[in-house]
């Protein structure tokens, strides 16, 4: 398996020849190329590609920038298995798990893709010589800025609601997970999508969000990453008054109700908090369980922690790879300690592996104290802390007591329960009795400090539109 050659592209062009940062493999600690960082003209060059872009992308009929779009994601879903070892090799996840995200956001592009036909607008009943319409249309060059740990997914997600609209687009996509953004840029141009219509950068992120949000032929910003840059980003966009898409962090709670089946409760909220290795923004990340229940629920959600196999993603056989970075790593241990210190125990893991690799193995909490920071701050790795509670509007009240809203889990075999936990979480994404992600179908998104604005669903698409109402006064 060869890693590839990483460019920029800008205005149909590939272009490799700047200084580059190192991209480093996760699993290895090797150095597996050298990423190229855009200059402040190489921005500008992009921008002024996406505004050319837009006004041939927009004005491209809808059937004939679907049919583009739909190749595209034919030619990503057939090269699953290449684009999946990228991501490994890169992120660390293992291969299955990344060839699972790679067909699903070829999924997600189609359904952009076909959506965008049916972004109606209106006629509204009116005076006998007036037509009262509602039109929607692309809001125009895009700026966007994704993160690491889904590489084909962050990225698709901004490129699919954006092109779908008829909207352009410039992408700096991570430093450290260029390989798999580079593959999917490819498979658009490979499908006849016009040069500037689509632009992917990378660089110094503070340096390159401030200078691109600055544009004043930007007209949206996109954003997937922590509440903190968010809200960095989120100002500078206002500050040009200028619309934005925030898509934060969260610490979903998980509440086991007194009703619940602990064991099945445990073994899929287990599976899902050890996805990715818990660099999930929607990972489930503290979990309450009615008393009646705790004992049963720890003791299988710890077996089920201990199953988990830990190594190159790769390999055969590894369910988890490596953390994405040495920070990662570093952030583990600062809260375990944390925690342990306040009178958790550990339950399994709790220490990094000793090996080569950013490995910290699935880390299970209980008699967690709610002033632990592990009770307050989003993980982003494998580490459940597991506490009980006696009475389900104090559990509610625990998993509302922070400023973060995207997502929310509840385990319950009662009609009446499950509905006390839709209304009562405050959340932008709600699973009850699973503890699934997010789909192409229907919207994603958080509430609170968790951000802004959906994607997926008819609300991803709409995201990238403007209205517009025309009062049409007819004259002879």
């Amino acid at each position: 398996m060869t890693y590839p050659d990483l460019s920029l592209y800008i205005d149909g062009e590939w272009i490799a020849d700047r200084a580059g940062v190192p991209v480093i493999n996760p699993a290895t600690e090797e150095i597996l190329a050298h990423v190229p960082l855009a200059t402040t003209a190489d921005l500008d060059r992009a921008v002024a590609a996406a505004v050319r872009g837009f006004t041939t992308w927009r004005d491209t009929p809808v059937a004939d920038r679907t049919r583009i779009l739909l190749r595209a994601a034919d030619l990503l879903a057939a090269r699953a298995d290449r684009v999946a070892e990228i991501m490994t090799l890169e992120q660390g996840k293992p291969r299955s798990e990344a060839r699972t995200e790679v067909l699903r956001v070829a999924g997600a592009l189609r359904w952009d893709a076909e959506d965008a036909r049916r972004a109606y607008g209106r006629i509204i009943p009116s005076a006998g010589d007036t037509v009262l319409s509602v039109r929607h249309e692309p809001v125009g060059p895009v700026a966007a800025f994704t993160p690491w740990n889904f590489p084909a997914g962050s990225p698709m997600r901004k490129m699919a609601g954006a092109l779908s609209a008829g909207c352009s687009i410039v992408i700096k996509a991570s430093e450290e997970t260029p390989g798999t953004a580079s593959e999917i840029v490819r498979c658009f141009a490979e499908a006849g999508l016009p040069a500037g219509s689509l632009n992917l950068v990378f660089g110094e992120p503070a340096e390159v969000s401030k200078h691109l949000i600055a544009s004043p032929d930007i007209r949206l910003v996109a954003f997937t990453g922590s509440i903190p840059v968010g809200k960095l980003l989120a100002a500078q966009a206002g500050a040009e008054m200028k619309p934005s898409l925030m898509e934060l962090g969260g610490h979903a709670p998980v509440i086991v109700a007194a009703d619940a089946d602990p064991v099945l409760a445990a073994r899929k909220a287990a599976f899902a908090k050890f996805v990715n290795a818990g660099q999930v923004c929607t990972s489930p990340s503290r979990f309450l369980v009615h008393e009646s229940l705790y004992g049963t629920f720890v003791a299988e959600f710890t077996a089920a922690a201990e199953r988990v196999v830990v190594g190159d993603g790769l390999h055969e056989g590894v369910t988890m790879g490596p953390l994405a970075n040495e920070r990662r790593l570093k952030a583990m241990a600062e809260l375990v300690a944390d925690a342990v210190s306040r009178g958790a125990v550990i339950k399994a893991g709790g220490e990094r592996l000793d090996r080569p690799g950013y490995f910290f193995p699935p880390t299970v909490l209980v008699d967690v104290p709610g002033d632990a920071r592990i009770m307050r701050e989003e993980p982003f790795g494998p580490i459940a802390p597991i506490v009980a509670f006696s009475d389900l509007d104090e559990a509610l009240r625990i998993a509302n007591s922070l400023p973060y809203g995207l997502a929310a889990y509840g385990f319950t075999r009662s009609a009446k329960t499950a509905e006390r936990l839709v209304t009562g979480f405050e959340a932008g994404i709600l699973s009850i009795n699973h503890c699934g992600g997010s789909v192409h179908e229907a919207p994603s998104g958080g509430v609170k400090q968790s951000g802004y604005g959906r994607e997926g669903g008819p609300e991803g698409v709409e995201a990238y539109l403007i209205t517009k109402r025309v009062s049409h006064l007819l004259v002879d």
